[in-house]
Order: structure tokens, then sequence, then C-alpha cells
């Protein structure tokens, strides 16, 4: 059998962190197998979905690298929904209703107050035709249930393992709306019967949802595929990301200049047994990938963590792979081997080297704000400047004879020095930075500090 697995995103918004896990979990488990992910755009809601929105999923899904064997849209497919509903109905487990959300909200408060389960009570299937008929020339149109079996769908979740639903539990689902329009739960049953799909990977929010889906793949004549239920993405402090998804987008997370291989090897580690660290390649994390190893506590996404893998992987990359990254940020094309090898490791993005090529190839600086004492101290350091083009070696000596000649030492001697010709505290090794700045421009920087 060929596995084949589907990524459903609505184009209604961004795909955020918790879209791309399962985007990327999906691809990870059909490829590390030789199978088939099918990208199918879930749009049978025609006023909030986009075609911008779209275009932005496939944008993102591209830039991380999880490209698509096959591809639809479920607006394509509403005469296809319209068979499978008649195929229903003709059954006798798709059903009309007739009651108003304010009236069901009632029977609900009714129920709880009374100490049973907020359940839809099926009173729409006593209704007789001359019922109906009064009711829809009162002006009411019909939302459509699919009348549940009432017994336990069961089945071996990849992540779960055993799993049993209680369906006389549940309130029949609506498939169809009071204007027409389906729901999720049908059509996806039925993309997936006509995809071929043979794994439904997504997260444990759907498990319910599952219990009610799998009777109706049964009612249309078809084997349910495996399922597989992620526990779901939480903040580092435990609670949910759904405030913070604006920016956590894709989007959000490439303008930052995130690595994809950043975000793929976090969101693929996560919550697993193995180890977070940086992957190089999406076919490695493939390889590496089973659902064995896959625990059923929530999982922590931390930026923080993020930063660090992205940091790594930053700190390997050579010159050549980042040139043409570099030559779009001020002074980049100036750039050279030395200048990247010298500031990468101090770097969490390519784009944080911007303000590194500011103090190299960029004109004066700021300038720190000294005290009168670190003044004299950078007078007197700019007269002992060595004579001459900057060498591997200028540093040390020039900083020796600063020492002997100031009898300063340490934090007192070093950073002053730093912050004049830097403008920054930290940052990479001043000889490699000395050497990078040059002669010409150190020896201003100094004249200018002191004065």
């Amino acid at each position: 059998m060929t596995i084949k697995v589907r990524f459903a995103p609505s184009p209604t918004g961004k795909l955020h962190v918790g879209n791309i896990r399962t985007a990327l979990v999906n691809w990870l488990y059909a490829k590390g197998q030789g199978g088939v992910f099918v990208l199918r755009i879930d749009d049978t809601d025609l006023e909030r979905s986009t075609k911008e929105n779209e275009e932005g999923i496939r944008q993102d899904l591209t830039w991380l690298g999880l490209r698509w064997d096959e591809t639809f849209r479920q607006s394509e497919k509403f005469a296809r929904y319209e068979e499978a509903a008649a195929e229903l109905k003709a059954k006798g487990l798709l059903y009309p209703c007739y009651e108003t959300p304010e009236e069901l909200d009632r029977r609900k408060k009714i129920a709880l107050s009374r100490g049973r389960p907020p359940v839809y009570d099926r009173a729409a299937l006593s209704l007789s035709e001359d019922q109906r008929r009064e009711l829809e020339a009162e002006g009411r149109r019909p939302h459509w249930r699919f009348r549940l079996s009432g017994g336990r769908v069961e089945w071996i979740d990849l992540v779960r393992g055993q799993q049993s639903i209680d369906t006389a539990s549940l309130s029949d689902p609506v498939l169809i709306r009071e204007d027409g329009s389906f729901l999720y739960t049908m059509p996806s049953v039925v993309d997936d019967i006509d995809a071929g799909i043979t794994h439904v990977i997504r997260g444990e929010d759907h498990v319910t949802n599952s219990g009610a889906q799998i009777e109706i793949f049964l009612a249309l004549g078809a084997k349910p595929p495996e399922m597989a239920h992620m526990p779901l993405l939480i903040g580092a402090d435990g609670q949910s990301l759904s405030k913070r998804l604006g920016s956590l987008s894709a989007q959000e997370l490439r303008h930052a200049d995130f690595e994809p291989m950043a975000i793929l090897s976090l969101l693929a580690k996560l919550g697993t047994s193995d180890p977070v660290e940086a992957r190089s390649s999406l076919q490695q994390l493939a390889l590496e990938f089973d659902f064995s190893k896959m625990g059923r506590a929530p999982a922590r996404f931390d930026e923080n963590e993020l930063s660090g893998l992205n940091a790594s992987i930053i700190h390997q990359l050579d010159f050549q792979t980042v040139r043409p990254r570099l030559a779009k940020l001020a002074y980049g094309d100036q750039a050279g081997p030395e200048f990247w090898d010298a500031v990468r490791s101090n770097l969490v993005t390519v784009s944080d080297a911007a303000l590194w090529l500011v103090v190299v190839y960029g004109g004066g600086l700021t300038g720190p704000d000294l005290s009168d004492e670190d003044r004299q101290f950078i007078a007197e350091a700019g007269r002992l400047f060595p004579v001459g083009e900057v060498t591997q070696t200028t540093w040390k000596t020039w900083v020796s004879a600063v020492q002997a000649k100031t009898g300063r030492k340490g934090k007192q001697l070093f950073m002053p020095l730093r912050r004049v010709l830097t403008d920054q505290e930290h940052g990479p090794e001043m000889d490699r930075m000395l050497m990078l700045i040059g002669a010409t421009k150190a020896r201003a920087r100094l004249i200018q500090a002191a004065a």
C-alpha cells in the first residue's frame, strides 16, 4: 500500500506554527516511506476564503520545502458533495432539522439543569411531512444532521493507541447549514475517499470528530483511513498559543529571517523522545520520524529555543551561501569571507549582520557616552595606536602597550576600546574586527571619542 496523506488548510488566514507542524508531520510520515503528500485547500467558506490567503499558504509551504505531490480545492467539488449528501439522505442517515440556534441553546441549558448531557434529542425525526411543510411555510430552512449509530467507534490511533468514542454521548453532527453550505465534516470524508487518503494525521482536538467521521466513511461504503492525533502546541509558559498566532505565522517568521530548517527541526522534535537539535535537511528529519517517539503531553513551543536552533544553523553557513542575502543589506555588497567568518558566531539570523556591516563598512558611528576619565584613557590609547596598517597582531600589541601605559586591566581596559571602535559592548573578537575596520577608521573613531 502506498501511503497517502493530506494537509488541509483553510485560506481564511495565514499559516501559523500549529498548521506548519501538522503539515510537517504529514510530509515526514509520507516521505519517510515513499508516500504521497496532498495539499487540499479547504475553501468551502466562500465568504471568508481568499485567493490571497491561498497563495500565501502555497508560498509558505514552498519556502519551508514542504512541496506537495497533488493539490485541489474543495470549492471545485460542490457537485460531488451534493451526490454524497443525496446518498446519505436516501439511506435515512441525513435528516432535516428546523430548530433555531436560540431554541437549541435553550434545550442545552434545560438538559444541563436536569443533569443530562447537552446532546441533541433528535426531535426533528418525529416531525411529520405536514409539520415540516408548515415550518418551511414560516420561512424556516432546514439544517441537516448525520444520524450517528449510538454505538462505539473504535480504532488504533498511531499516537494515542486504542481509542473508543461512544457516539450515544454525541449530538448528531450538522453536515449542511440552513443556507445549503457544507460544514467541514462531510466534505473532508468525501475528499479522503476520492483522493485515496490512507492516513489522517491531525491534532488531538479532532479525536471526537474522528468518531463521527468514521461512521460517515462507513455510511458511504468506504474503509476509514488510519488515524493519528497529535498533542497540541502550547507556549513555553504552558498557555495556549491562540492569542499570539499572528506573530507566529510562517510569514512573520520568514520576515524575521528565521531559517526554514530551524523551524522544521524544532517542530519535528517537539514532544518527541528525540533531542531538539538542528538538522540539515527534511530528508534527515523524515528518516528519523516515528510516531512511537511522540508523547501524549502538549508540546511546548519556545521562541528562545527556535532562536537557538537558528543561531546554530547560521554559525555553520559558509560565505558563498549567505553572500546573496548579505548583498541585500546596507554595505553588504562590500563584505567578503573575512567579514562573515568574523561575525557569524555572534549572529542569530543572517540579517543580524546588518549591525556589523555598518560597524565595518559604514561611516562615522554615533559613539559611546564616555566619562571624562574614559575620554582621557581613549586619548592616551589613540596616541599609542600603532603606525601603519592593521595586521593580525595589531590588537594584541596595542592593548598590551595601553595596559602598560595606563595600568588598566580586564573590563576597564577592553570595554572602552570596544565601545569606541564598534559602538557595542559585546561582539566578535576584536583582533578580527580591528583588521576589518582598518587603521584609518579606527584612528578617526578614537580621535572623535577623545574630543
